[in-house]
């Protein structure tokens, strides 16, 4: 979080960018996911505050448009104040200035919610303690993008995979953009790097099946998900690896498609792969 004081000594468009990354960050704040080194922290200031002095520099940009200004106008006057609708809409005000749009990344459908006693509402809405499948594993083998990354620790933290395994290739997962499309999953669910060979006897210490996600294999629809096991995908150029598909003794399963490209984006294929096994999990 920047002093609101600092902002006005930046020229246009660095003020613009920053106050959009800050609103990000505060959005994610208000939902009790804030990313890690970007957590309100301005104890003699409340957040609300913070957020309303934020608005008055955009209100104060003389590219915005009229409508958005009476709009941002009428928020501040709302009561009760709504923190994340008007970080929002200040947000994707600034982003249109600058001509770029709000990321896939960006959108937070809600935060869990714990039951908590009475005296200890303040923490209502953040996540005490992580649920999760026990033996529900991904390996993810050569992900070069960062942001393909940060999306499927996302997509494995959400529906309750227990950690990621990533190949020696695989970009680092510290990567700023993949931190960023992560959105706090990376820090929450922890991963380890291992070769094929270190796959294997992980697998078979823990008595956990492999499959793939890969072309060629029977649909989702009807593959027979194991209880317990890990799902390798691979690189989005090149697929899943002969060396990989050796490893997948459980077999491979596809995702049926009637496009005429029918090519998915790695981290979406994950996601509704990881829909797939959670169905049959539950059921």
């Amino acid at each position: 979080m920047i002093e609101p004081g600092k902002l006005n000594t930046l020229e246009p468009g660095q003020k613009r960018r920053k106050l959009a990354l800050t609103f990000g960050a505060l959005e994610r704040d208000i939902d009790g996911i804030p990313e890690k080194g970007n957590e309100y922290n301005f104890k003699n200031l409340p957040r609300a505050d913070y957020t309303k002095r934020l608005v008055g520099i955009v209100l104060n940009d003389p590219e915005l448009l009229p409508d958005v200004k009476k709009s941002l106008e009428a928020s501040l006057k709302t009561e009760p104040f709504d923190e994340k609708r008007v970080c929002n809409l200040a947000r994707n005000a600034l982003l249109a200035i600058l001509g770029t749009f709000p990321a896939e990344w960006d959108l937070i459908i809600a935060p869990h919610k714990t039951p908590l006693p009475p005296e200890d509402e303040t923490k209502a809405g953040i996540v005490q303690k992580r649920d999760f499948f026990e033996g529900v594993y991904v390996y993810a083998e050569d992900i070069r993008s960062p942001f393909n990354l940060g999306s499927i620790f996302r997509s494995a933290e959400a529906m309750g995979a227990e950690k990621v395994l990533i190949s020696p290739m695989c970009v680092p997962p510290d990567h700023p953009k993949a931190i960023r499309s992560g959105m706090g999953c990376i820090e929450t669910l922890g991963y380890e790097r291992m070769t094929l060979d270190e796959l294997e006897n992980f697998s078979k210490k823990n008595d956990l099946p492999i499959f793939v996600l890969e072309t060629g294999g029977p649909s989702i629809n009807e593959f027979n998900f194991p209880k317990r096991g890990i799902c390798i995908i691979g690189s989005e150029e090149l697929g899943v690896s002969p060396e990989a598909l050796k490893k997948a003794t459980y077999g491979r399963v596809t995702i049926p498609m009637k496009g005429l490209k029918a090519s998915l984006n790695v981290g979406v294929a994950y996601g509704i792969l990881m829909q797939k096994w959670v169905e049959a999990l539950e059921n």
